[in-house]
């Protein structure tokens, strides 16, 4: 897969900054796409949870770097972040979620997160939303099923190939569970 421009995602987030706000509202949470502002909160974010880079297809990513969307809470406080790739192809754009963060999970952040994210593939037309997460990982793996996510591809040992990369990611991690495989979902667009 080739390594994303990152000229190009710059210039997409901006793009997306013209977008009428909010792409989702619920149970007083709003979300809207990423400001220039919000760059110091995100980067923080990120290295915190995700020690500043994931492994997306054999490639270290920047998560800060990406366009991303917000979520915010009635005070205007920031609740949660979802980060993705949006990707050309030749039948269209194929949009991976990078990082999805709650501030304080159960908020119902990372569901309404989701619910923009979708949202949004719609209106940009895209052919196809994706993501990526680790077999240990029910809790999400429970809300993006009920959210009506597909389940679609097992990456077995894809752990190891990501160690590579990260290796201070341990061999065990949500509750005990050997942290070995990855799993793709997909939400049905069309």
């Amino acid at each position: 897969m080739p390594t994303p421009d990152l000229d190009a995602l710059a210039r997409y987030a901006t793009e997306l900054e013209t977008l009428a706000e909010p792409l989702a509202a619920r149970d007083g949470l709003t979300v809207r796409t990423a400001r220039a502002d919000d760059g110091p909160w995100l980067t923080e974010l990120t290295d915190e949870r995700w020690h500043g880079a994931v492994v997306l297809s054999g490639e270290l990513i920047r998560p800060a770097t990406m366009p991303a969307l917000i979520a915010t809470d009635a005070a205007g406080r920031r609740a949660g972040a979802l980060t993705f790739i949006p990707r050309q192809r030749p039948d269209g754009v194929h949009t991976e979620l990078v990082t999805i963060d709650a501030v304080d999970p159960g908020s119902g952040a990372g569901g309404i997160l989701l619910e923009a994210l979708v949202e949004l593939a719609r209106h940009e037309s895209w052919r196809r939303v994706w993501l990526v997460t680790t077999n240990d990982n029910t809790r999400a793996l429970r809300s993006y099923q009920r959210a009506g996510w597909d389940l679609v591809a097992l990456h077995r040992d894809a752990m190891d190939d990501v160690r590579r990369f990260k290796p201070g990611i341990p061999s065990h991690g949500m509750d005990g569970i050997p942290l070995r495989h990855q799993l793709e979902l997909e939400y049905p667009l069309h």
